[in-house]
């Protein structure tokens, strides 16, 4: 059973609503955080790392006496990731997606491969439950790679995915193989519109989702009349509250700081698993 917390844009609540009903879940649930560019779920789901594995790619490496400037392998690559003007090609490594064709095509046998670092893998044996945590190497521009071997190693039945937020590629490669998503969202302009983006990209995925309402308040029917026009399932909403804010600073989880909203965070799972069992 595979669940993905996400969002349109950063800031709406998703990884307090994925670390909170993680904690609702316990033992039973392994929480992913697959935003590998600025992980924090490890910030409310303390624990030390019980083990820590490096993300790597093999990229080439080029020996300058033996390349003959063919540009067999600049035509190949198509990324862009070697360039040449007449003499050994020229490596951009942040282009470099490691399929290692240059390598294949190299007649003269001059192009090698060694490890590049991407990231890193965590597993974090944290109270209430197991946290896999991926950080993504500074400098390094795709996520991709990290996201997929965050989620590969993920052990159990019962996985929740912290999505990174935007539309793009990482939270394509995140929500791959998912069972349902949860949308957390807030009712405002802004929400509203990432919120469409991320609904159309789910419907041209296939994947079943539903949406929260963080932040809510009373007098605010945006949400609620997207939702309806689009036969959206809202499973719950977390109320503006000051208390949560305090909370979420000071690093703790709701369900612990406020134990009245353990029955709401309770509710919303239940719903989501009642989705996927359906």
């Amino acid at each position: 059973m595979r669940i993905a917390i996400a969002s349109g844009k950063g800031g709406t609540g998703k990884t307090s609503v994925a670390v909170n009903l993680a904690a609702i879940a316990g033992r039973s649930v392994t929480l992913v955080d697959c935003d590998v560019e600025e992980p924090n779920a490890h910030i409310f789901l303390k624990g030390a790392a019980a083990t820590t594995e490096t993300v790597s790619m093999k990229v080439p490496v080029i020996d300058e006496e033996r390349c003959t400037g063919c540009r067999t392998c600049v035509e190949f690559c198509g990324f862009n990731a070697l360039i040449s003007f007449g003499g050994a090609p020229l490596f951009f490594p942040d282009l470099c997606h490691g399929c290692g064709g240059c390598r294949l095509v190299c007649h003269a046998g001059a192009i090698g491969e060694v490890p590049r670092a991407l990231g890193e893998v965590r597993r974090i044996d944290a109270a209430p439950c197991t946290l896999v945590e991926g950080r993504l190497e500074v400098g390094v521009s795709s996520p991709v790679s990290v996201i997929k071997a965050t989620k590969a190693a993920a052990k159990g039945d019962f996985v929740i995915y912290d999505a990174p937020p935007g539309t793009s590629c990482p939270l394509v490669a995140t929500l791959r193989d998912v069972d349902y998503v949860l949308l957390v969202t807030e009712p405002t302009p802004f929400g509203l519109s990432d919120l469409r983006l991320t609904v159309e990209v789910l419907r041209q995925m296939n994947v079943e989702f539903g949406v929260v309402i963080n932040r809510a308040v009373k007098s605010e029917s945006l949400i609620h009349d997207y939702c309806h026009h689009e036969a959206i399932e809202v499973l719950g909403e977390i109320p503006e509250d000051r208390r949560i804010a305090e909370a979420y600073a000071a690093g703790r989880l709701i369900v612990d700081a406020l134990p009245g909203y353990r029955l709401l965070f309770r509710s919303i799972l239940e719903a989501c698993l009642e989705r996927v069992t359906a």
